[in-house]
């Protein structure tokens, strides 16, 4: 029997929570496993990249689980900054992030707090998210963000070519295509219902720009929650789409001619009740957004440069946030400006929230959120004015002209972005020096592995060019 007839799939259907364990003991989780024939639990983390690490782990073996936790060499990680004389670096399983895979029958993942020596592993970024949130809790306040994934559903031909896995996927403006999205139902449904039964409401699915991207949006959460559940999806997509025959990538920039995959951060602060301390009817300005929301703002613009390193963390991050020009604009947001619904700013607002879209589809969700929630916080505790939104469409302006309204770029490549990260000690201070300087240490290897290679532009064009 396939997923589709074991588990619940359809965009109407409704009924979320049922492969997740409200168990709040480790003997009520064990006969809800035993109930549901789990056989093994993974043990998850996230590197620094932002990759989902695991170990198998029988399930008789829960109690010491979450309790002793699963052990992993910290100097096999990468940017955990450990040596093999260190202690172990435990991953102590949290029973609120219990949770069965529907595409994997037999098999629950859990998630929790990384220690080593029986302290808070620094580099964690999933503990890096939450001392950040723990910052917000202290004012009374919970960050809510909803996270817009874009991907490429892909296949090979015969020569090994990467192709739309739809091979009539061809329309040279395919946004919102009905036949494309028809024609990976089988994707579609998997994806929706084994989301929708763990709880992760999603509310479209859509065919975006290019042949082969699609989008999922899923209803807003917490930002660790968030950020678990953007793990869990894109275990999902890669394994769903593998079992089809084909290969879901969230690359940022496949190709030249090619949209990226972008990664939207949708943000609001709400109080300990549920109260949302974004939205202001009476703003002003038109846009909906009270003065925390302003002040937060004030502080994601004015470490923009530095955030860009966290939120577009790879080289070809930098073919997707490329400044454009009046004749071929690239719809990725360069521009550190903000506007009411504007697409072509840094931060667009939507009306009473805020939307970050620089990030694309390879960046570290933990890391991502513990920055901008401390870019923001810096931005309330010190009192910043954003100063005047631009509702002006950056994408048809000669770069003299947006010079001329005092909007700068972001940065246009790893290395930019790197030194820009490094400068600021507002985030090296809130997210901790020694993370930072980690994840600097790998992404500056990074752009060191991307000089030392010689592409295939490069042969074309020089090869006998000399």
């Amino acid at each position: 029997m396939s997923n589709m007839q074991k588990f619940p799939h359809g965009l109407l259907d409704l009924s979320f929570g049922s492969l997740r364990s409200e168990a709040k003991d480790t003997k009520s989780a064990a006969a809800f496993l035993e109930a549901q024939g789990i056989r093994f639990l993974l043990a998850q983390f996230t590197d620094v990249h932002g990759s989902l690490k695991s170990k198998s782990v029988p399930v008789r073996c829960l109690e010491n689980l979450v309790t002793e936790g699963a052990g992993f060499a910290g100097a096999a990680v990468a940017g955990f900054d450990m040596t093999v004389f260190d202690p172990e670096y435990m991953m102590v399983g949290d029973l609120e992030t219990l949770a069965l895979l529907p595409w994997a029958p037999g098999y629950a993942r859990i998630l929790g707090t990384g220690t080593v020596a029986g302290t808070a592993f620094a580099l964690d970024p999933r503990n890096a998210l939450k001392a950040q949130c723990a910052r917000l809790a202290a004012h009374g306040w919970i960050a809510n963000t909803g996270l817009e994934p874009e991907f490429y559903l892909l296949r090979r031909d015969e020569s090994g070519a990467l192709l739309p896995f739809d091979p009539a996927d061809t329309l040279a403006k395919p946004a919102y295509d009905y036949r494309s999205l028809a024609n990976v139902r089988p994707f579609v449904e998997q994806i929706v219902g084994s989301l929708q039964a763990l709880g992760i409401g999603v509310y479209q699915i859509d065919h975006e720009d290019a042949n082969g991207q699609y989008e999922v949006n899923f209803k807003y959460a917490d930002a660790v929650t968030s950020a678990d559940n953007i793990q869990l999806f894109k275990m999902a997509a890669s394994e769903i789409a593998h079992s089809l025959g084909g290969i879901c990538s969230f690359m940022p920039k496949l190709s030249a001619t090619t949209t990226g995959n972008g990664m939207h951060v949708h943000l609001s602060i709400a109080d300990a009740g549920g109260d949302d301390l974004f939205r202001d009817d009476t703003d002003p300005k038109g846009m909906g957004l009270s003065p925390l929301a302003y002040k937060f703002m004030a502080g994601v613009l004015k470490h923009a440069k530095a955030l860009t390193a966290l939120l577009a963390p790879s080289v070809n991050s930098y073919k997707r946030l490329v400044v454009g020009t009046p004749d071929s604009p690239y719809w990725a947001p360069v521009y550190i400006a903000y506007g009411n619904n504007n697409r072509s700013a840094m931060v667009r607002i939507p009306y009473g929230r805020i939307e970050i879209r620089t990030g694309d589809g390879g960046m570290n969700v933990y890391l991502a959120l513990a920055a901008i929630i401390a870019a923001g916080l810096d931005g309330i505790e010190n009192d910043l004015d954003p100063g005047e939104p631009h509702n002006v469409n950056f994408f048809t302006m000669p770069p003299a002209d947006v010079a001329a309204l005092g909007v700068e770029t972001l940065p246009q490549n790893l290395d930019q972005a790197i030194n820009c990260l490094e400068a600021d000690t507002v985030l090296a201070s809130a997210l901790g020096e020694r993370l930072v300087n980690a994840f600097i240490k790998v992404k500056r290897q990074e752009w060191r592995d991307y000089h030392l290679t010689v592409s295939q532009w490069e042969l074309n064009r020089y090869l006998t060019f000399f």
